[in-house]
């Protein structure tokens, strides 16, 4: 079987953003006089940014969640649009395969867009190459959003690979019946996490770089 399409998630595999996340939350508990490393966010790494607050709200018993969330929002798009950076290997993958690409991401269909004219893959990722938990009704871990670009698309399940970086993103790629691989080249997957969280949720593999996955793929 050639693989012919590949459906990347958009955080930690295309765009190294969950650091990102974990340094607005930094940020923002050492403004309010905690101090928590960055490493400590990592753990979050796959759910969305709202779900998120409300755990750390709960967690650190924040009386305001509207000022606790905008404040967030405002820390993490400041730090975005300076410090988005392309995972390590991602646009050299990307311009030598000759498959299908697509995004299934947790994040919103805005926000995806504008992040892929920051790191200059917009040409590569058309809008209708985009698909986003806010286009369809359960965001992950359900597979409403590989559905849909699988369903979108008329994918063959045994020709399409769905790259994941998050026990979440796994369980949802799983779901939807396609091949499901882990990635960690992006910086969140330090040398504490146990891959295999990946395993756990159904990975049939897990990579640590863009070239590992090409031989890979290659081989299937």
């Amino acid at each position: 079987i050639m693989i012919k399409n590949i459906i990347f998630d958009f955080d930690g595999v295309i765009v190294d953003s969950e650091v990102l996340a974990s340094k607005a939350f930094a940020k923002y508990f050492s403004k309010v006089d905690y101090s928590i490393k960055e490493e400590q966010f990592y753990k979050y790494a796959g759910n969305k940014t709202v779900d998120v607050i409300d755990l750390l709200s709960a967690k650190y018993k924040i009386e305001d969640k509207e000022k606790f969330t905008n404040e967030i929002f405002d820390i993490v798009s400041k730090i975005y649009s300076k410090d988005l950076k392309l995972v390590y290997g991602v646009k050299d993958f990307i311009s030598k395969s000759d498959r299908k690409h697509f995004i299934g991401s947790n994040s919103n269909k805005d926000r995806i867009l504008a992040g892929l004219r920051f790191v200059g893959l917009d040409k590569i990722f058309l809008s209708n190459q985009v698909y986003s938990f806010d286009m369809v009704q359960r965001p992950k871990p359900a597979p409403d959003v590989y559905l849909k670009a699988i369903n979108d698309n008329n994918l063959k399940l045994e020709e399409t690979v769905i790259i994941e970086d998050s026990a979440i993103g796994v369980k949802a790629g799983v779901e939807s019946g396609a091949i499901v691989m882990g990635l960690t080249a992006g910086k969140h997957w330090n040398s504490e996490r146990d891959i295999n969280e990946l395993y756990v949720n159904g990975a049939i593999n897990v990579l640590s770089s863009y070239s590992e996955l090409e031989k890979v793929i290659e081989n299937i």
